[in-house]
């Protein structure tokens, strides 16, 4: 398949599952993606073979079309994905030797089901079969499916302990039973269905059905706030829209690894512009392939600070523009300034659970390039990408600036 094929296909910057497919239409492979433009775009260079492997070059070269599938969020291409690759079991998806450590999400078939992470091996050697209701993986990436565990918990609340419910000697067991990691009093009988329908949409979401859940819960809602029960129609509510805007950025941290040495790298570079503090306003500016892509720049007017605070003005500015998922992540991180801009944005990041390297470019005093802080081999890499991001962040601050001063004086 060729990289001019893959253009007129306009893959979506968007979190999602992207299919290689052979002559006949088959799957030769299958992969999950933060970005899918970006991801699926990481394939076509001229040294994949040394990035990737030479399996992988010999899949590109044998595919005759991409295909994919967005998702709402980054968690829910992680499980599509797995499910996926599960069912159609891709001979480019190999599996590697040390398989037999890769983690399973398992449910009980119990009065109280537990829900429980356990090792293929342990799954295979330790478990009666009869005790398994629903199985889910393998998920080989293992911090990944930990990160993605942390956001699961928030929006199910579920057993997971290691002695099924019932069966523990002692009081004190029995009052330290782990729910959802939290200290929590025994099981109330009386909300056994309650938590069985929890355990059911636990298991929906992970068969990627997050919509037939979305309409039950819907439905209750509607039947709560007829009946005048608007508290409990305001917690249903409240559920709607976590599983609605699901926030798994940390997930996406562990992209940013194999991304950043590829040609189709996304840079974001910014910067801020002011006089002597007043009309404060940043901007983000961004160069993929080693062109600016203006349709992807963004304008920040700065609202926590009244005086001149460089620094203080790109922790708001990069707080903001994390919330939204949806531009797509940066590989690379360029700030106008030195240590303390490339300090106080790296800080932001570890916040955030975010390994997105961060690199200045330091002025003279006639505001032109001196330096660069960044790593020997991002600098080989990207140098030129780097100063060209800067000088178009630099330029767009001075053009908001100025329009959002006669702006003001115009008020």
């Amino acid at each position: 398949m060729m990289k001019e094929q893959l253009n007129k296909k306009k893959i979506p910057d968007l979190p999602g599952v992207y299919f290689f497919l052979g002559s006949k239409k088959e799957i030769l492979y299958i992969g999950k993606a933060t970005s899918l433009k970006n991801r699926v775009g990481s394939y076509f260079t001229i040294d994949i073979k040394e990035k990737r492997s030479s399996l992988i070059e010999k899949m590109v070269n044998e595919a005759k079309s991409v295909d994919y599938t967005v998702t709402d969020s980054v968690l829910e291409a992680l499980i599509l994905e797995t499910n996926l690759i599960r069912t159609h079991k891709p001979r480019y998806n190999t599996r590697s030797k040390d398989d037999k450590s890769y983690n399973h999400l398992i449910i009980t078939d119990e009065e109280w089901p537990r829900v429980l992470v356990i090792r293929e091996k342990d799954l295979i050697e330790k478990y009666d079969s009869k005790l398994i209701k629903y199985n889910f993986g393998p998920f080989p990436n293992g911090t990944l499916f930990k990160d993605a565990l942390k956001i699961i918990r928030k929006l199910f609340r579920f057993y997971d302990t290691k002695i099924p419910i019932g069966e523990e000697r002692s009081k004190m067991a029995r009052g330290k039973i782990d729910f959802n990691r939290q200290i929590g009093l025994y099981p109330d009988p009386s909300k056994r269905e309650e938590y069985l329908r929890t355990i059911r949409h636990l298991k929906l979401f992970f068969e990627g059905k997050k919509h037939s859940i979305l309409k039950e819960l819907e439905g209750d809602m509607m039947k709560l706030a007829k009946k005048e029960k608007f508290e409990d129609a305001n917690t249903v509510k409240r559920r709607i829209f976590a599983l609605k805007h699901i926030e798994d950025i940390a997930l996406i941290k562990n992209s940013y690894k194999s991304y950043v040495n590829q040609d189709s790298a996304r840079i974001e570079a910014y910067d801020v512009a002011h006089h002597a503090g007043k009309d404060m306003v940043g901007v983000m500016t961004v160069v993929e392939g080693g062109e600016p892509k203006p349709s992807k720049y963004r304008k920040f007017k700065i609202k926590s600070l009244e005086k001149a605070n460089d620094p203080a003005a790109l922790k708001e500015m990069l707080s903001r523009r994390l919330q939204h998922i949806e531009w797509g992540m940066p590989q690379l991180i360029v700030v106008d300034g030195a240590a303390a801009q490339k300090n106080v944005v790296e800080k932001v990041l570890k916040n955030y659970n975010l390994m997105i390297p961060v690199v200045a470019v330091v002025k003279n005093d006639k505001h032109k390039p001196e330096r660069i802080i960044a790593p020997k081999s991002v600098l080989d890499k990207f140098e030129l990408d780097i100063l060209l991001a800067n000088a178009e962040s630099h330029r767009f601050a001075i053009s908001f600036h100025r329009k959002s001063a006669r702006r003001s004086q115009l008020k």
